[in-house]
């Protein structure tokens, strides 16, 4: 499994729950929004994104999401959800963070996914650059 989530330096385990699934005994779009989140704030944990928010007021936001399902899920399965951002994506107010889910049961890939992620001033309440310190983290993550 680890082999096909080699890129994204930050993984997360979740298991499938069965309150996951919906009507179609599939899991739900909107959990992998949820995990998407989780390996989103697993990543901020490792740069030390909060801690720069409190330093600095600025911390990041997210403008938008998207996801690709490639195959549907069921439970029970534990995913495996990847989050990385690459530097070429590094603005100076943005960076684009990618994800993606694996399958231990499927043994592949069940969706792909992004974000954009912006910097935000919360006390002033308007977008602001990338801290140079944020900034040097993600890049040192790779």
């Amino acid at each position: 499994m680890d082999d096909l989530l080699a890129d994204y330096p930050v993984r997360i385990e979740v298991p499938v729950a069965w309150g996951d699934m919906d009507a179609f005994a599939h899991v739900n779009n909107l959990v992998y929004f949820r995990w998407f989140e989780s390996a989103r704030i697993a990543y901020f944990d490792r740069v030390e994104a909060l801690a720069i928010k409190e330093e600095t007021g600025i911390g990041p936001i997210l403008a938008s999401t998207s996801c690709r399902f490639k195959i549907p899920l069921t439970y029970p399965d534990t995913i495996i959800a990847g989050a990385s951002v690459q530097a070429e994506t590094l603005g100076d107010d943005r960076f684009i963070m990618r994800y993606e889910v694996a399958s231990r049961q499927h043994g592949r890939i069940a969706a792909l996914g992004t974000g954009e992620i912006v910097t935000f001033d919360y006390g002033r309440g308007k977008k602001a650059p990338v801290p140079e310190t944020l900034r040097q983290r993600i890049l040192d993550l790779g």
